[in-house]
């Protein structure tokens, strides 16, 4: 590649060696190709030997004496470099990861425990005691289901009025409870003949413009849903099927808020409230985690119940383990 003159003379090692494999003076090819092209320029020449002067001025020469200095410079320079890196140890240089501070996963929130439903219930209305126990709901605004009898409706003025009432009362979901109430509690009779007990459920449905199909029988803690079919007394299950094939359905209770002859209360609210708990946890109800309470309207015109009803509902409510809800949402009820 280069001409052998004696200017080369001092690559003839084995830097020179090296240079031919490229691994020192790869770097620097362009500046000795530069050089080496000016190999055959008269200023690059060796002295002539006759007259030991260059070719040409004073100034060239030293020009082409600057020139060869200069690429014996680069050369060996590249092969003291290679050297210096072949002998010097390599060092690693590892970067250290950041310093981390361990994060705590976020507690997961327990999960909610499902509350249980209760479905106050209230048959017999309009009556004395309706106005009390109306009152009472709409302070402690609870949903609750009003089965209504017909003819109550129409006894006067004032239950006329106080029925109005509830129909408008957000909290109030209005059922059947049949017209005359059984033919006026002649329970045998009414449920003998299952035609005229459903004559009597479709007259109140009509006379009250009722559109809730759902209905509680008198005198019996009957069910008839797609999810129930419960009757107390056998004797009045063609009655129960016969009201339940023609649209109606028909829903009792699981724990009735029982009363003595003179309309008092015989247990207290709290006792009532223990035998919730107790049906749940015994898993006593028609359905699991669903609870439907019978009441009467009739109780609630003494003051003192009326007051056991708030402080039930109130209590009830601080337990924050119960919902209420009106019967329509009951499981297994498409009204």
């Amino acid at each position: 590649m280069f001409p052998d003159v004696p200017m080369w003379s001092a690559l003839r090692s084995d830097c020179f060696t090296q240079y031919l494999t490229g691994r020192i003076l790869k770097p620097h090819f362009r500046t000795i190709i530069f050089i080496a092209q000016l190999n055959n320029h008269p200023h690059f020449m060796d002295p002539d030997p006759a007259t030991g002067g260059y070719p040409g001025t004073q100034t060239e020469a030293v020009t082409s004496q600057f020139l060869k200095t200069t690429f014996m410079t680069v050369v060996f320079s590249a092969c003291h470099g290679f050297k210096t890196e072949t002998n010097t140890p390599s060092i690693s240089i590892h970067a250290s990861p950041p310093d981390t501070v361990a994060v705590q996963p976020a507690k997961a929130d327990a999960p909610k425990k499902k509350k249980k439903t209760i479905y106050l219930t209230f048959d017999d209305g309009p009556n004395e005691g309706t106005r009390n126990m109306y009152d009472v709901i709409k302070k402690e605004e609870v949903p609750v289901t009003l089965f209504i009898i017909g003819e109550h409706v129409y006894g006067s003025k004032d239950q006329a009025a106080i029925f109005d009432s509830l129909v408008n009362c957000r909290y109030i979901e209005i059922a059947n409870h049949s017209f005359t109430h059984a033919f006026k509690n002649k329970f045998l009779k009414f449920y003998q003949v299952p035609d005229s007990a459903l004559k009597d459920f479709k007259r109140c449905a009509d006379s009250l413009q009722l559109t809730s199909n759902i209905i509680r029988t008198p005198g019996r803690n009957i069910w008839r849903t797609s999810t129930v079919n419960s009757t107390d007394i056998k004797a009045s299950s063609p009655a129960a099927d016969t009201l339940y094939a023609n649209g109606f359905l028909v829903v009792g209770w699981d724990l009735e808020w029982h009363y003595d002859k003179s309309l008092n209360l015989l247990t207290t609210g709290e006792q009532i409230i223990q035998q919730i708990d107790s049906m749940f946890s015994n898993s006593k109800t028609k359905t699991p985690g669903h609870l439907v309470l019978l009441a009467h309207d009739q109780v609630y015109e003494d003051s003192s119940d009326s007051t056991q009803l708030s402080q039930f509902i109130v209590r009830l409510k601080a337990k924050d383990e119960y919902d209420f809800e009106t019967v329509s949402r009951y499981p297994g009820l498409k009204n």
